[in-house]
């Protein structure tokens, strides 16, 4: 991604915590799907607060103000204070879990519903699992995933 995207997305990051009064600073480091912002500094927990939905309408905002300036491939993503990486971390660890109680008894497992985000990481964790695979149904955002042996 140009450097000129990334500062076009985090002074929006800044106008958008500046308006709420908070004083935060943005860390961008490079992953293989594209940028992470992480945000942290006085106030910043104010995201997370209510499940962290503020965090994530900060996400929605960018991916709708910058999303068509990212390749097919590439997505901006938004942590606050380690948040997001703990939950991916959860998340992960729950997907092998279910994994493995699937490979075990057999029976498909169900995990969500989860947003399209939440539903790529128990995809991609899983995928590193021999003999499962995943399937995500339902009609809205929210989505739940099924593991199941792999036939």
């Amino acid at each position: 991604m140009p450097t000129d995207a990334i500062d076009d997305i985090t002074g929006f990051i800044q106008q958008v915590t500046g308006a709420m009064g908070l004083s935060v600073t943005t860390t961008v480091t490079q992953a293989d799907s594209g940028p992470r912002i992480d945000i942290d500094g006085e106030g910043a927990d104010v995201l997370l607060w209510h499940r962290a939905e503020p965090l994530k309408a900060l996400q929605h905002l960018v991916d709708m103000v910058f999303g068509r300036r990212l390749s097919d491939e590439e997505r901006v993503f938004l942590d606050c204070c380690g948040y997001r990486k703990g939950k991916d971390q959860e998340l992960r660890q729950m997907a092998r879990f279910l994994a493995g109680k699937v490979r075990q008894t057999g029976l498909d497992q169900e995990l969500g519903p989860l947003n399209p985000y939440e539903r790529r990481i128990v995809h991609m964790a899983v995928a590193e699992e021999p003999g499962v695979a995943t399937e995500s149904i339902g009609d809205a955002h929210l989505k739940t995933v099924i593991i199941s042996v792999k036939r």
